[in-house]
């Protein structure tokens, strides 16, 4: 470690648009952490942010600006060469020094300054680029600063990630630990492998990232379970809600309290969404639950939707509510006797009621003065699985992803409860959607967590 401080100190360099800042934005779950552009020289100057275990800073992480001209300054560093031989921090001491640095060189001579006050660097390469000379120029004037380098390969998602070319030339100048890590999709155990591949090269560090990866771990718990308890406590509040009216309202009426019944049942939808977005650090703008476009393959589409609560809904076949995929995703109660919003009113386009005379007297007379209008048990499910799979989404995203989540057909067909699922779901709710006295919510929301649990695919 440095003798100056008890925290680690890792810069983090690169060429420009390498991604250094999205790396940082992952290793910090701080998804508005810095600047992210394709435009060059996004980062200007150093910046740093601590990282903290136990109310002590462990570590500070340094993002530098991008490497532009590697190929020049290596050569101009090849004129100190003659004087100091075998002392690369000496020539980059005396570049530093000179008026170049200064002036043509400033920003190389930045990330440069930085590397010789740290104790390591992560070397992030974009995988997707050729091995070029002015990436190996580049390794070579970073070397002589004389720490240790661990290159970082982003990107390596990409169908166009040339990862084991640049594993190759890597080893060629001697680096071979070299750490795969999509930053906007990490791999499972990524951030584990990126902390024990830098003690290889920096043992010091290895007891202060142990305890850090531990904590890590017990955060991500956590959160998964107080995810689960926000999406138990949304299936309690919307079970609850209903809307009494009488049963003597026109078709219009009808259609206000159904418009505001959903409104109602969306506004909580979301809120559920915001909270899982704060817990992993998100922007509310990284999800747009409101909405889920099953086609366009986007989170835009309405809850109510006819492709929504089919997608989500289909063959899930339980309750009386099965029928509402097609429909308002209202269940409709006259006279105690749910009969379902498809069924009960014709499963009209947009989700609208139709006219009454589709029934005959035998139903009509069931009527007792009042009408109670709750949430369908298909929509239950499209809720379930909606939550559940922005869980998993936010669980693998990284923090530097930029464009909101995104699902598609196969993506709803593994996250869909299954008949079995969706009755375990409905018998445990019933009570609340009956009414029965003397419910134990918290009991509820506690088998609900242990449910969801089980029947997530995260």
């Amino acid at each position: 470690m440095s003798a100056s401080t008890s925290s680690l100190r890792i810069a983090v360099v690169g060429h420009t648009n390498a991604g250094k800042t999205s790396l940082l934005r992952t290793l910090l779950q701080q998804r508005d952490f810095g600047a992210v552009e394709q435009t060059p020289s996004t980062t200007r100057d150093v910046l740093e942010q601590g990282v903290w275990l136990e109310q002590q800073q462990v570590m500070s992480f340094y993002d530098t600006p991008g490497l532009e001209s590697g190929e020049e300054l290596y050569a101009l560093l090849e004129n100190y060469r003659q004087q100091h031989r075998h002392d690369g921090p000496t020539q980059v001491e005396q570049f530093l020094q000179s008026t170049e640095a200064q002036g043509y060189f400033n920003q190389e001579a930045k990330v440069l300054r930085q590397l010789l006050q740290s104790d390591a660097a992560f070397y992030v390469i974009d995988s997707r680029e050729p091995v070029l000379q002015k990436f190996q120029d580049e390794l070579h004037v970073l070397s002589r600063c004389g720490k240790p380098l661990l290159p970082v390969l982003n990107f390596t998602a990409s169908p166009h990630s040339r990862q084991q070319e640049w594993q190759q030339a890597l080893a060629k100048v001697n680096l071979h630990a070299v750490v795969a890590f999509d930053t906007v999709s990490p791999p499972e155990g990524g951030e584990q492998q990126l902390f024990t591949s830098l003690t290889t090269v920096l043992p010091s560090a290895q007891q202060p990232l142990q305890k850090l990866l531990a904590q890590r771990q017990q955060q991500r718990q956590q959160r998964y379970e107080q995810s689960l308890h926000a999406i138990a406590q949304l299936l309690i509040d919307v079970s609850k809600l209903q809307l009494r009216i009488p049963a003597s309202v026109d078709e219009s009426t009808l259609n206000q309290h159904v418009s505001e019944l959903r409104h109602r049942i969306r506004t909580r939808e979301q809120q559920t969404v915001q909270e899982l977005l704060t817990r992993f650090a998100f922007l509310t703008s990284d999800a747009e639950l409101a909405a889920i476009d099953v086609e366009q393959g986007e989170w835009r589409e309405d809850l109510f939707a006819d492709a929504t609560l089919k997608a989500w809904g289909k063959d899930a076949g339980f309750g009386v509510g099965a029928g509402a995929a097609a429909g308002a995703g209202i269940d409709l109660l006259v006279g105690g006797m749910s009969l379902g919003a498809a069924t009960a009113l014709g499963a009209a386009a947009g989700g609208l009621y139709q006219s009454w005379r589709y029934f005959g007297d035998k139903i009509k007379q069931k009527m007792t003065g009042e009408r109670v209008l709750q949430i369908d048990s298909v929509t239950l499910v499209t809720l379930v699985g909606r939550q559940l799979l922005l869980l998993q989404q936010l669980s693998k995203r990284g923090h530097a992803a930029t464009e909101a989540l995104r699902i598609d057909a196969q993506a709803i067909q593994q996250q869909r409860l299954s008949r079995s699922e969706a009755k375990e779901l409905e018998q445990m709710l019933a009570p609340l959607r009956e009414r029965l006295p003397d419910i134990n919510e918290s009991k509820l929301a506690t088998e609900l967590v242990q449910w969801l649990g089980s029947v997530s695919r995260t």
